[in-house]
């Protein structure tokens, strides 16, 4: 019905009496013509009253991927006019440039394999399972379904790990995703149906869609390296909250990616760098106290390193890398 009524004129007011009626008309007949049209109204009610469109789900293609020639530049002028206190930041850094090399699944794929690993140690993890699988052409739902716990356990992939590769390669088999229909879905559809995989959560949804899709419009509220160089960029006392995110970043609309983009590379800038390694025999140390500050040297480079891998999720994403 719903569909129906799209196609159908609009329904014109109804009038007291017929424009051409005669003054012998009895008003019974009348009165029957305008019972006669009020279930009528009923059962086919005008378009305005049920309105057919639900822009939620009917929001086809996005806008243009940041991948698209001259859209960073575009994004690139509209912040800068738009956040003073980030166009500092734009003029420090390099523009981010946006580009995957991988289909959807693909990157998804990778996005669960790399998943609470060290970057080398997950680099490994993924190279064993490309070689598993005979290369990257070979990353299908099919092929990737047909490997077993045990194989993906023998290249240190855990348990969980491999259900959740299972699990995102059925919905693919099943027709429940496709990498078409992830590529032309809305933000908001596209993060209700990866959030249904099991080990996808907001942040990697948020992850993919800079990264892999380039959508331009996604700000990871959550994504504790981007609220702490928002903290940074307008001096706030406090870490905001990822309740706040939306309000101090309206003004990147429609850029928010891009806008993400640069707090990363604003707190990696503010990260102090380690001191460069010195060689076991040219250290001095004269008394128990050097070695303490050695010790405490070591280990506040390891938690710098930390940091670091920590705010640049670049080198943790589905195809960057």
């Amino acid at each position: 019905m719903g569909e129906q009524s799209l196609s159908q004129p609009k329904p014109q007011p109804l009038s007291p009496s017929p424009p051409a009626a005669s003054a012998s008309t009895s008003t019974s007949s009348s009165l029957a013509t305008a019972a006669a049209s009020r279930p009528k109204k009923e059962a086919h009610p005008p378009s305005d009253s049920n309105p057919p469109k639900k822009p939620r789900l009917t929001f086809a293609i996005p806008g243009r991927p940041l991948s698209a020639v001259g859209e960073v530049g575009a994004a690139i002028r509209h912040l800068r006019d738009a956040d003073p206190a980030l166009a500092a930041v734009i003029d420090a850094h390099e523009a981010p440039v946006f580009q995957c090399p991988h289909r959807p699944f693909h990157s998804l794929v990778r996005s669960i394999l790399y998943q609470q690993l060290a970057f080398k140690a997950a680099a490994s993890v993924y190279s064993r399972f490309l070689s598993l699988l005979g290369g990257e052409a070979s990353v299908t739902p099919d092929a990737v379904l047909a490997l077993t716990p045990q194989q993906l356990r023998q290249i240190g992939v855990s348990p969980r790990k491999a259900s959740y590769l299972h699990d995102l390669a059925r919905k693919y088999v099943s027709g429940i995703l496709s990498d078409s229909a992830i590529i032309n879905m809305d933000d908001r559809s596209l993060a209700a149906m990866l959030t249904m995989v099991k080990g996808i959560g907001a942040w990697s949804v948020h992850m993919f869609m800079i990264f892999s899709l380039a959508r331009p419009d996604v700000l990871p509220s959550a994504d504790l390296g981007v609220r702490k160089g928002v903290q940074m960029l307008y001096g706030l006392e406090d870490v905001p909250r990822p309740s706040q995110m939306d309000k101090l970043c309206e003004r990147w609309r429609p850029y928010r990616s891009v806008g993400a983009w640069y707090m990363w590379r604003l707190i990696e800038s503010k990260v102090p760098q380690p001191a460069p390694a010195i060689p076991v025999g040219q250290l001095v140390l004269p008394s128990p106290d050097g070695q303490i500050m050695l010790q405490q040297q070591q280990q506040q480079q390891q938690q710098q390193q930390n940091v670091i891998q920590m705010i640049d999720p670049l080198q943790m994403l589905p195809g960057m890398g």
